[in-house]
């Protein structure tokens, strides 16, 4: 389906023709026509395939036509990062750029001039706010703010906001606003506790089901079982000498990002720390670096597994494995983006077999039967192993087929 099927403002078209996006993912082909009859929505869909989009579009689209009032707050949309909520606030710079709509980022940091950008995008009525759940709550907890013209809540990665323990801020907020609103809900999972939050904020929602996604082909997946006090001579091994570009080393914890750092620092390699305890200006500088080619390695956490999109990285290692397997393709999905190939090496030290196995079940249910009877528990120090997944191709964040034929006349609301 092409973008100018659906019933979206000329505006909103208008954005996506200059930004050469033409055909929906299947995530957009489903939830946008839903979202535009004002259902509430919960969607399950992953990073990467073009949810950001999915419900932007028919918000702005709704705006458009909706008898609002323009000095009041009207949408908001609740991301569980900075980062995610800053690329959030981009998209929306793009697909609104032809609509008269305001919006305000509220997250996280210690830049006095953001803050009080955000107090008064808040007290003065921006259009639509996108806000991290505990920044959101600081900023109530300090000033009056009206939310009495709240008509859209939408909540992004909600599975990752209550694993990151934000239910109690998520309700706190939830209670402020008015209850005739349409909620929206997005989570790459959908365990018990997403549909019990869905039951206790929405009102009889659609279900938008996006099968979750296998690693495309294009990845060449290894990895090698190695010993826990090993793992950082095998880093070295895959990156000194090289000349590198934009590869990223996940770890798990952020300690471990730091002592991997610093270990490679100390070595010559160009590599550079992405974890939480940055303050915001040094996140977003080092991710600018990164996405410029001025960093050659990023040693992260999760941090940036997901909702960070840099299209140019050719090699991701894990440094531990993910104890999701959804993790994991979050992680690997880092590389091959945008057409392109890209290699993905895990190190699986012994007390990570349980979580590899789980993830080579995921990925190919039929070979983890077999190389679990050929391996016994599965480890044997140093053996490398090299696949390509067979599972279907991830949908692509952005529809770009043929330029798909505009009309001029007003879509029907």
């Amino acid at each position: 389906m092409y973008f100018d099927e659906l019933p979206l403002s000329d505006e909103v078209l208008d954005a996506l023709w200059d930004m050469h996006f033409d055909e929906c993912t299947p995530v957009q082909e489903k939830a946008i026509p839903v979202i535009l009859d004002r259902h509430d929505v919960i969607a399950c869909a992953q990073t990467g395939t073009g949810k950001t989009a999915a419900y932007i579009l028919p918000l702005l689209t709704n705006l458009a036509f909706d008898d609002h009032d323009p000095d009041k707050l009207n949408a908001i949309i609740m991301a569980p990062t900075r980062e995610l909520a800053q690329q959030i606030d981009q998209q929306m710079e793009g697909f609104g750029f032809y609509v008269p709509f305001s919006s305000v980022a509220i997250y996280g940091g210690k830049d006095n001039g953001a803050w009080g950008t955000q107090v008064t995008g808040l007290q003065r009525g921006a259009d639509i706010v996108i806000a991290t759940p505990g920044r959101l709550l600081s900023q109530m907890n300090i000033y009056d703010i009206d939310f009495s013209g709240i008509k859209y809540f939408i909540l992004d990665e909600a599975d990752r906001m209550l694993d990151m323990g934000f239910y109690d801020d998520i309700m706190t907020i939830v209670r402020k606003l008015p209850k005739d609103r349409q909620t929206i809900m997005f989570s790459a999972t959908m365990p018990p506790k997403i549909r019990q939050l869905a039951k206790t904020i929405m009102n009889h929602p659609v279900e938008v089901q996006i099968a979750v996604s296998r690693p495309p082909e294009t990845i060449h997946q290894m990895h090698e079982f190695v010993d826990e006090a090993d793992k950082t001579a095998k880093v070295v091994e895959m990156l000194a000498g090289k000349d590198l570009k934009k590869v990223i080393v996940f770890a798990g914890k952020k300690q471990r990002v730091k002592d991997l750092t610093r270990m490679l620092r100390s070595l010559k390699i160009d590599a550079h720390a992405m974890h939480s305890d940055l303050e915001q200006h040094e996140r977003d500088q080092v991710m600018l670096d990164f996405r410029n080619g001025k960093i050659a390695v990023l040693v992260a956490t999760d941090v940036v597994s997901r909702g960070i999109d840099v299209t140019d990285v050719p090699l991701v290692i894990n440094y531990d494995v993910p104890h999701d397997p959804e993790d994991y393709v979050h992680r690997i999905g880092r590389t091959a983006r945008a057409e392109n190939s890209g290699e993905a090496m895990t190190l699986v030290a012994p007390d990570d077999v349980r979580y590899w196995k789980r993830i080579e079940r995921f990925l190919d249910p039929a070979k983890a039967s077999e190389s679990a009877t050929r391996s016994g528990k599965g480890y044997s120090g140093g053996s490398r192993h090299s696949s390509r997944n067979r599972g279907a191709h991830p949908h692509k964040s952005k529809g770009r087929g043929p330029k798909a034929h505009r009309s001029n006349s007003k879509p029907q609301s």
